[in-house]
């Protein structure tokens, strides 16, 4: 039996901030593996524009990870379609492997609305909920806040772990894709030349 972190997102791109915060995750909570998940479509996010296709943000996470033994990219919610909400992720991902243990891995962020998501009872039925904090960018977030009983703050707080400060988001680098600014260092170098080849968030296509 594995056990198995779920790191989703858009990933749009993919960057070295979820790479991290993945391996944060894995190193804090003994996770085997940790599963990059590009959603279909975010809850968060639904008839926003500028989303690359779900087959060139799933290319980008493999390519950022081809040959780390730790992450495994995942087409799940690709595959399944329409919104992809976590509970629906984490249901099929238990009936492929059901001798995994499973994790979804949050931002401080999200666990500030996690009580807000779609049928969270049942998700935190399903696995375990684990936090990765910037250090310097996020403010704990106080049991109070959560809007969970006790029982459920006291769990969701002792799973939360502190990441590297890496202050970049997949909105500033494709903004400065936009303006023809550099995006080194702020992605794999593979993933760089793949947005560049094939003129991905308006960049300059390079055959």
């Amino acid at each position: 039996m594995g056990k198995i972190g779920i790191l989703g997102g858009t990933f749009n791109p993919v960057h070295l901030g979820h790479l991290l915060a993945g391996r944060a995750a894995a190193e804090a909570f003994g996770f085997d593996k940790v599963l990059l998940t590009p959603c279909n479509v975010s809850p968060f996010k639904v008839g926003s524009s500028g989303l690359a296709s779900g087959a060139d943000r799933l290319e980008m996470v493999r390519l950022s990870v081809a040959g780390d033994p730790l992450f495994e990219p995942c087409a799940t919610d690709l595959e399944r379609g329409g919104i992809s909400y976590a509970v629906d992720t984490v249901r099929a991902l238990r009936e492929r492997s059901p001798g995994d243990q499973f994790a979804f891995i949050i931002g401080m962020d999200a666990l500030r609305e996690l009580s807000h998501w779609h049928n969270v009872d049942e998700l935190l039925n399903l696995c375990e909920v684990v936090t990765v904090e910037r250090p310097g960018l996020d403010v704990p977030v106080t049991a109070d806040a959560l809007g969970f009983p006790a029982a459920t703050r006291g769990k969701l707080l002792a799973k939360v772990t502190r990441g590297r400060l890496f202050d970049v988001s997949s909105s500033e680098i494709r903004r400065r894709i936009a303006e023809g600014k550099t995006i080194r260092y702020l992605v794999c170098p593979v993933v760089e030349v793949y947005i560049r080849t094939h003129g991905l968030y308006g960049a300059a296509k390079e055959e």
